[in-house]
């Protein structure tokens, strides 16, 4: 089968991002390989040691990052379904994730007792991570828009036990402004948004054929809109996350400026355990605030991991 190839138009916004030679020929040989078999523990059901210590007995298991013993990585080559089929993943002793995925829940610190929305969850990767941290005390808002998405989550939330949860459909756009509107309020919210998921590429090769510039900027529009809706359901000193996994300015610093210009909130530095490079400040004729290189962009060949962006913000005022 043909080595799957990038768009030129997508060559080019990646040559314009990755502006060293050397930089972006690793990018581009990194994302024709399949990404890692990271995996990460749900203490909810069982010890980070203890899973360790059961998982070390069939595969090649690492702990990689000392401060998050819950990340783990399988080393070694697997067959299609090993890690799906294992009894440790049935019982929902862990849960498969890339571990840039991981990132934006570690940035977020959910904490036990707090209300947290999760405007877009399925299939629930980062809503149990965020249970897990809550020690499944508190309450998560789970929603997503679309019903079969919404089947997916609740069959993970249930096999990783997430009892602190409430799994609706909604808008997200509706759904915040309805919250808002009623004064309910989060101390934490997780907006890891629909994106054109460049960042994919090593996982979903079709990415390399879906791509397209005018969904690109569809999806900036959109983006703009839930995250201002979003931020009035945000508590006075709540912090929200911004996350995607696309590398596009137009869909992250380009989100996160308008955030910024608009609403009065700060970015806040946050330390991640994998190398981020800082955001750009212009992309297009477009100068974004000097704030945006606080924000966090993930790419493959600095990992051997997929892409990923995020942003920390936080709310300093009632929003109007």
């Amino acid at each position: 089968m043909a080595r799957p190839e990038m768009k030129p138009v997508f060559e080019e916004r990646m040559k314009r991002l990755l502006t060293d030679k050397d930089d972006f020929a690793k990018y581009n040989s990194i994302i024709h390989i399949k990404p890692l078999n990271y995996i990460r523990c749900n203490p909810l059901k069982i010890s980070c040691d203890e899973l360790f210590k059961r998982l070390s007995e069939r595969w090649n298991v690492i702990q990689p990052f000392p401060k998050y013993p819950e990340i783990m990585l399988v080393e070694q080559e697997l067959f299609p379904g090993d890690l799906g089929n294992a009894i440790e993943h049935l019982l929902g002793y862990y849960y498969i994730q890339e571990v840039c995925s991981m990132m934006s829940v570690i940035a977020l610190e959910p904490k036990p007792g707090e209300k947290v929305f999760d405007i877009c969850a399925s299939p629930g990767s980062k809503t149990t991570q965020i249970a897990a941290c809550m020690q499944n005390t508190g309450t998560i808002i789970a929603n997503d828009v679309k019903l079969d998405r919404l089947k997916i989550l609740a069959a993970n939330l249930e096999r990783c036990g997430v009892m602190n949860s409430i799994s609706i459909r909604n808008d997200g756009v509706g759904l915040c402004s309805r919250l808002a509107e009623k004064g309910f309020k989060f101390d934490k919210i997780l907006l890891d948004a629909p994106c054109s998921g460049e960042g994919t590429l090593r996982s979903s090769a079709k990415t390399f054929l879906m791509w397209n510039e005018k969904v690109v900027h569809k999806l900036s529009r959109e983006q703009k809109k839930l995250i201002a809706n979003a931020l009035g359901c945000l508590k006075v000193g709540g912090v929200l996350v911004y996350s995607t996994c696309t590398h596009s300015p137009e869909e992250n610093e380009s989100v996160v400026n308008f955030a910024l210009k608009n609403f009065p909130v700060s970015l806040e530095k946050f330390e991640l355990p994998l190398k981020c490079r800082p955001g750009v400040t212009s992309w297009d004729g477009e100068e974004y605030s000097s704030e945006v290189v606080k924000c966090c962009r993930i790419y493959p060949q600095d990992n051997d991991s997929e892409g990923f962006f995020v942003a920390k913000i936080k709310l300093l005022e009632e929003v109007k």
